[in-house]
């Protein structure tokens, strides 16, 4: 398990605590300063005088100053939990899947022992290095080659609610891929030489998830049985997840649809629209009609999903 870091997600170029792992991937925490100075070095030799690319086709310029070479790899096809948001509640781990395809150079070894990628994400910022906040998954990657330079890869994200999140993540979040291949040198080496290091960013990736809070919405009609022609009072409440108090909390202020399906039907009908109180209560009455199942079904926001209660059994007499 990778070892999680607050804030960023985090690469690492310079302080690996071990590389000789199975599956392409080292296993073990990374240090974010240390692949800043590896980035940076990469940005530097980017805009650096190219002059003659050697045969290998690493620039010049990186050899002679000793910096990383940009890697021939890049990340298409990205999709995070399948394209739909991300939902968590207030205490359980959610872990969601990643997937996407590299296409890389013939030379390089995305199964090298010390080759890293990984794809991330993040909120805020103009970009990954400016963002407030980073998310990632406890294990590295795992990829599957579909020909010599393209292979199909699965990662995770997981999100742990009482130590990651605040109100202020349940929004719109950006993807960030990354990768580093060492090609046999030792991180732990000061004199690292690091123009035989390899390093790539693609930032942003063009994919975009959404992290919501969990909802739930419950319903009570009576009473039961009923007298046709009689009054039903409908209750309810729409609480949903607070990633700070880790508790659940009325929704205020929410339009919900009071709907009922008769008896011997499938399909509930919209009866009417209510306003949660300042608790996120609901409350409503009705003139009993024909058997069926009363429930409040709310449409959800941009940072919270939509969710639909039991259906409460009422009996007409």
């Amino acid at each position: 398990m990778r070892i999680r870091a607050t804030g960023a997600a985090i690469v690492g170029a310079l302080a690996l605590s071990t590389l000789a792992v199975p599956a392409a991937q080292a296993d073990n925490s990374l240090d974010r300063k240390d692949k800043s100075a590896l980035v940076q070095a990469v940005r530097a030799a980017q805009q650096a005088d190219s002059g003659a690319a050697q045969a290998s086709g690493r620039a010049a310029s990186a050899a002679e100053d000793g910096v990383p070479y940009e890697l021939d790899l890049s990340f298409s096809q990205v999709k995070v939990n399948n394209g739909k948001p991300i939902v968590v509640g207030v205490s359980n781990q959610v872990t969601v899947p990643v997937t996407y395809t590299v296409t890389h150079g013939a030379d390089v070894d995305i199964f090298a022992p010390d080759f890293l990628m990984d794809v991330e994400i993040y909120r805020g910022g103009t970009d990954y290095w400016s963002q407030t906040h980073g998310l990632l998954g406890d294990e590295w990657p795992v990829c599957t080659a579909v020909s010599s330079t393209v292979a199909t890869c699965k990662g995770t994200i997981d999100i742990y609610p009482e130590f990651d999140l605040t109100l202020a993540d349940a929004t719109t979040w950006k993807t960030y891929g990354y990768a580093v291949a060492y090609n046999g040198q030792d991180p732990e080496d000061e004199n690292i030489d690091l123009s035989q290091v390899g390093v790539v960013e693609q930032d942003p990736l063009g994919v975009t998830t959404k992290l919501q809070r969990y909802s739930k919405l419950t319903v009570n009609a009576s009473p039961e049985p009923v007298v046709k022609g009689k009054t039903i009072t409908v209750t309810g409440k729409l609480t949903r997840a607070n990633w700070e108090t880790h508790k659940y909390a009325g929704y205020t202020k929410q339009p919900v649809k009071l709907q009922f399906r008769k008896a011997g039907t499938s399909t509930y009908t919209t009866v009417k629209t209510v306003y949660t109180d300042g608790y996120g209560n609901l409350k409503t009455t009705r003139t009993a009609s024909t058997d069926g199942y009363w429930r409040w079904s709310f449409a959800g926001t941009s940072t919270t999903p939509a969710v639909n209660a039991t259906g409460d059994y009422v009996d007409v007499k």
